[in-house]
């Protein structure tokens, strides 16, 4: 057997409530999910249909690290939002069949270099250096469905410094998460491992060095990180 040139990259991995660990192989994300978030950006959510993009696995920051400023910002957003794992893989996944294909839900945080993104935007440019930057996504612990259940409904809400910034309801969702998977199934297949983030409510802000940020959805979990 050959051998590699270069020492494999390590597994990125999620810690799972019970003490084993998820491997991650993908992250999607859907943008624009939440109707007062998409209006507070400018757009119209009623308008498009779900559109996605997608971040590095290696962007994950779990079991509470520190997450490191990124460079080439002046204005990092917070965007809390719950996160999707795909335990069963599979391509045009009807949605009336999607649950069955999620292992377990997370709460993550997708980071966001609004002045890239701005800019991207006006210049008709890809988002990725705005959104698929390192550190970019610190997560909490997944919890499996025979746990979590499906959550379609429940409290959202993120905090700075102990103060809340964003506050919403997972029913809030313009698609639902077995539309998201059918959708996103029709573009890609999806495997065992795939992560998908699954759209933010509003009141989206900056955050800076020393910040403490949590993140909570109401039967699913907790995330937390402090901007170093």
């Amino acid at each position: 057997m050959s051998e590699f040139v270069l020492r494999p990259p390590p597994v990125v991995a999620i810690p799972v409530a019970g003490g084993k660990l998820f491997p991650v192989r993908r992250v999607f994300c859907v943008g624009r999910n939440y109707a007062a978030h998409a209006h507070e950006m400018g757009s119209d959510p009623d308008r498009e249909p779900p559109f996605f993009f997608t971040k590095p696995a290696d962007a994950l920051v779990t079991a509470g690290a520190d997450t490191p400023y990124p460079p080439a910002t002046q204005n990092l957003h917070h965007e809390i939002e719950l996160v999707v794992a795909i335990g069963r893989g599979g391509s045009y996944i009807p949605a009336c069949d999607a649950l069955a294909h999620v292992f377990g839900y997370a709460v993550g945080i997708d980071l966001t270099r609004r002045d890239l993104q701005d800019e991207a935007k006006a210049t008709r440019r890809p988002w990725d250096m705005s959104k698929a930057f390192d550190a970019s996504a610190p997560i909490g612990e997944m919890i499996p469905v025979s746990v979590a259940g499906h959550p379609a409904s429940g409290r959202i809400t993120l905090s700075v410094n102990h103060a809340l910034r964003q506050a919403g309801d997972l029913a809030d969702q313009i698609w639902p998460v077995p539309e998201i998977i059918a959708a996103l199934s029709r573009l890609v297949v999806l495997a065992p491992g795939d992560l998908i983030f699954t759209g933010t409510p509003d009141g989206v802000g900056a955050i800076v060095r020393g910040d403490l940020v949590e993140g909570e959805i109401a039967g699913v979990g907790l995330v937390r990180t402090k901007i170093v």
